[in-house]
């Protein structure tokens, strides 16, 4: 018999609560001062990806290749009008970006492989990804937080006896909050 980490209602309540969380976020990230359109666009994007790659994965365990490619579409369309528009700061986002993208795809590809894909590989894309819309010290903060409330819950459920040592939990929702973190203390 298959274990059950949460029940249907359980997850259910948990992505209400997340929605709850996503639309606050928005609301006040829409109303903070002094951001840049473009990074109130590229904070709104990623928030919502996140929340969407959070529920994939706490429901089926998977982060979708197609969520990452739409991702990766939209920081597209969203920067490349910067160097058209305002060559120095296009460049210097596109460079941070991808800073941010080496880092995060960088770091968990080598856990990937070193935990003998202990990591799921739709972690590395989605960390990655993020990475383009975080930048460098972006990506390294939010990979701090969420690897820290991953371990941390890890940690609580063997010890409550919910889950075994070797047993997996989704790591997206825990990188989500380590971004929404990111965004709120920087």
């Amino acid at each position: 018999m298959k274990k059950v980490l949460m029940t249907k209602q359980e997850v259910k309540t948990l992505s209400y609560c997340t929605g709850l969380i996503i639309i606050l976020s928005l609301w006040i990230i829409l109303r903070t001062e002094g951001l840049s359109d473009i990074n109130l666009l590229m904070s709104g994007s990623l928030i919502l990806f996140g929340y969407v790659a959070t529920v994939f994965d706490i429901n089926k365990k998977i982060i979708p290749n197609m969520l990452v490619l739409i991702m990766f579409g939209v920081w597209i369309l969203l920067t490349v009008p910067l160097l058209f528009v305002d060559f120095t700061t296009g460049t210097r986002i596109m460079t941070e970006s991808l800073y941010g993208f080496l880092i995060g795809g960088g770091l968990f590809l080598l856990v990937y492989f070193i935990s003998s894909k202990g990591l799921g590989g739709g972690d590395v894309k989605f960390m990655a990804i993020s990475g383009l819309y975080l930048g460098f010290s972006g990506t390294i903060s939010s990979i701090l937080y969420g690897t820290i409330l991953a371990a941390l819950t890890g940690l609580f459920l063997i010890m409550i006896k919910k889950i075994k040592r070797k047993d997996s939990i989704p790591l997206a929702p825990f990188l989500f909050i380590g971004i929404l973190i990111t965004f709120f203390t920087s």
